[in-house]
């Protein structure tokens, strides 16, 4: 079989059983079960949940995104072999440690297959919260051209490119576009402060102001979890996208858990150890592939200019990027992967008849 049939490109039309739209995004795709098969899900697989808890399959694919865009190779390849069952694999890695070292649970409950979860229904935090270890990226040109707060955070001069910063940074922006915020603008992904989440917890679905600490330990404590584990693979943690939410418990009431992905390659920066102690980045992650598209093409504003955006997406859509280009970034999110997770990852030779076999045969979810 061809590497182009290994890859799951197309992740939103498999025949799960569904009442409701198959919310797609650019990586995951999340099928809401009925009603009915919650219950039943829950009461057979014994699902630490309320019995009436809604459950979703949460589909990865292999497709990757990068400025925005849907990129693909020659032959047919619409996505990375492996990249669905690494980012899948590193965040079961990370949320299991969380859960073990008692931070708080995942929205997680079940992996019937490398790139499927079953998932407890959350109801999200408003927010994207980076935590940042060192001064890279878009925050050092932000940096070099003169800027010293970010977030509401000032941090000092005379630092330089790709330096430890004096402490972790947080700096969150706003997750989808929410209206009637004093002083946030109703975009989708706008930096907000510490005092913007305080005045208006609410709206950032908050249930209370006390749970900004919470939701600040947890996210340190996630960090320093990570880092330290990644410290002893000698890699270099460089900074994350955090994501949470509410789910109820068995007794009824609402807990903060982790969701969405962390630590991974695509929400992540992680660095070579031994590299950079000769004064050298290299990537483990999806920015590597940022870098390559930029040297790419001959005119890397395309990808810079948010103006120039329709251009943006002929380009990915009308240029297939070699073949050897996927393979690279294979290489890279399955070796990383393999080195957190301490084995040899599973990979599907078929992952779309895998997938339905599974969830009709064990999960009775596909008529």
């Amino acid at each position: 079989m061809g590497l182009a049939h290994k890859v799951l490109a197309v992740n939103d039309d498999l025949p799960i059983r569904t009442d409701a739209p198959v919310h797609s995004g650019k990586v995951r795709s999340v099928y809401w079960l009925t009603a009915a098969d919650s219950a039943r899900l829950v009461a057979e697989r014994g699902y630490a949940v309320a019995p009436d808890a809604p459950l979703a399959i949460m589909v990865i694919s292999d497709r990757i995104s990068a400025f925005d865009c849907i990129w693909h190779a020659e032959g047919g390849m619409r996505g990375v072999p492996g990249k669905g069952a690494a980012l899948n694999a590193i965040s079961n890695h990370w949320f299991r440690l969380f859960r073990e070292r008692g931070l708080a649970d995942s929205h997680i409950l079940e992996i019937p297959h490398p790139l499927v979860w079953i998932v407890q229904k959350a109801r999200p935090v408003m927010i994207e919260a980076i935590a940042r270890q060192y001064i890279t990226g878009s925050m050092w040109r932000a940096y070099e051209k003169g800027e010293r707060e970010f977030c509401g955070i000032t941090i000092p001069d005379g630092l330089a490119r790709d330096q430890k910063l004096p402490e972790l940074l947080i700096t969150p922006s706003s997750k989808g576009i929410l209206q009637g915020i004093p002083g946030v603008p109703a975009v989708d992904d706008v930096n907000i402060t510490r005092s913007d989440i305080e005045k208006n917890y609410a709206a950032f679905n908050f249930r209370s102001v006390q749970d900004i600490d919470r939701y600040e330990t947890l996210l340190r404590e996630g960090f320093d979890v990570i880092s330290s584990e990644l410290e002893k693979l000698d890699q270099v943690f460089v900074d994350t996208k955090f994501e949470f939410g509410y789910v109820t418990d068995t007794a009824g009431n609402d807990k903060l858990i982790y969701m969405d992905e962390v630590g991974t390659p695509d929400s992540s920066r992680i660095w070579d150890g031994a590299a950079l102690r000769q004064g050298k980045v290299v990537e483990n992650s999806k920015e590597d592939f940022r870098q390559l598209l930029l040297q790419h093409f001959p005119d890397p504003d395309i990808l810079l200019n948010k103006g120039r955006m329709p251009e943006r997406q002929a380009l990915a859509r009308d240029n297939a990027l070699p073949t050897e280009v996927l393979m690279a970034v294979s290489k890279t999110y399955v070796g990383i992967a393999e080195k957190i997770i301490g084995g040899p990852l599973q990979l599907a030779d078929n992952p779309r008849a895998e997938i339905i076999d599974v969830l009709r045969s064990e999960f009775a979810l596909v008529d």
